[in-house]
């Protein structure tokens, strides 16, 4: 009988390089590949080279592990689905998160593509995740994206763009482990990647500076750092009970006038909410954290302390375009609504929500009002530890 045949994702670190052995101890017909990102030299992400180290460690591991193993280069389509949007982002003042756009559009689009063409039945991550399956009433078979076992280390957020035709098509091996099982596995089979300190970065490319690198071609421009009082409690004004969700989701929107000038900045397109770092002001009581920004005037607003107002609210918008369903099958119709539990970053605990669909978008309330939403970045919501769906902040 034919080895179903897995395509494995293979970054250099320890995570993928356990996949990979443990796929090839359940039988299946296992092949490498290193996705190569990022070699333009018209923008510089690192000084450091870390592709180069990872792709070598890769092959080892292949080597070990007796798998065939190859270089994709992906650079071309990384710049233009990635690189090109976060540029496009940011000078909007938002802030995107590349890891789940590496997910949607490269890993499990373009290498998911690349590896079907290639003759293999499933690709292969080392992503901390899990899926399961079953048939619905209908017969057709409904694909479900799991948390991974190891609560500090699940990967589900990264992967909340993914749908049923991408879920059909993975396998998560490492999903069931705890990070320390991995480790172990790792050291016990000899691995060269077995004590390697996880990746930090942009996906598969590395440790970027992203001042620096946002630099190269959104240019530096002087603008002033406005301080808004906490007795500004926008806040309060948002959760009023007679507020419709429109006016609830919709961000306070500061003026020079309602604070002090404290500071000058570089660049307002440079700064995220909820940034505490590279503000470059001292002398208050409690750190300044960025509340606010606006682009086109080319102001920061900051609040003093973590508990200032103005970093808080309780209710954000999804426009009908970025709303994404994974289990397609639970969408909501205008009118509808569904309790739930989400989180709007990697790492945050699962939060208490209400999903609000209506005809102008999604919204969601929180139970608690969450402090730093940010247009840009994405909002995921669970039931229980099934990830259902998610969409981009707006």
């Amino acid at each position: 009988m034919k080895k179903e045949r897995v395509i494995i994702g293979l970054s250099g670190g320890v995570d993928s390089s356990v996949a990979a052995f443990l796929l090839k101890e359940a039988g299946y017909e296992v092949i490498g590949l290193f996705m190569k990102n990022w070699h333009d030299q018209s923008v510089t992400l690192s000084n450091e080279c870390p592709w180069l180290e990872d792709s070598n460690d890769a092959m080892l591991v292949a080597e070990k592990l007796g798998i065939p193993f190859q270089t994709v280069d992906l650079s071309k389509e990384y710049k233009e689905r990635i690189v090109d949007y976060m540029f496009n982002e940011y000078g909007k003042g938002r802030t995107p998160n590349p890891d789940i756009l590496c997910n949607r559009e490269i890993k499990f689009d373009v290498f998911l593509s690349l590896a079907l063409s290639l003759g293999a039945d499933y690709v292969a991550t080392g992503h901390y995740c899990q899926k399961s399956s079953f048939q619905s009433e209908a017969g057709s078979r409904v694909y479900q994206l799991l948390a991974g076992k190891d609560y500090n280390k699940d990967q589900s957020y990264f992967l909340c763009q993914l749908n049923q035709a991408q879920l059909e098509k993975v396998l998560f091996p490492i999903g069931h482990l705890q990070k320390a099982e991995v480790r172990a596995i790792a050291q016990r089979e000899q691995l060269v990647t077995a004590e390697k300190k996880d990746s930090q970065g942009l996906c598969f490319i590395g440790k970027v500076s992203l001042p620096d690198f946002l630099q190269q071609q959104l240019k530096p421009k002087t603008g002033q750092i406005v301080k808004i009082p906490e007795t500004l409690n926008t806040y309060e004004s948002q959760s009023d009970e007679d507020q419709t969700l429109v006016q609830k989701a919709e961000k306070y929107h500061y003026t020079a006038r309602d604070g002090a000038l404290v500071g000058e900045h570089q660049g307002a397109h440079f700064y995220t909410i909820g940034q505490r770092k590279g503000l470059g002001i001292g002398g208050f009581e409690a750190p300044l954290f960025v509340i606010d920004t606006d682009v086109e005037k080319n102001i920061i607003y900051v609040g003093e302390g973590k508990s200032h107002p103005g970093l808080y609210r309780d209710t954000l918008k999804v426009t009908p375009e970025e709303v994404h369903w994974v289990r397609t099958d639970l969408m909501l119709k205008p009118g509808d609504s569904l309790e739930v539990l989400a989180r709007i970053r990697y790492r945050q605990p699962l939060q208490k929500a209400t999903l609000f669909q209506t005809q102008e978008g999604l919204y969601i309330t929180f139970e608690e009002p969450q402090s730093a939403i940010t247009p840009g970045q994405f909002v995921a919501w669970y039931l229980d530890n099934e990830l259902l769906g998610s969409g981009v902040i707006a």
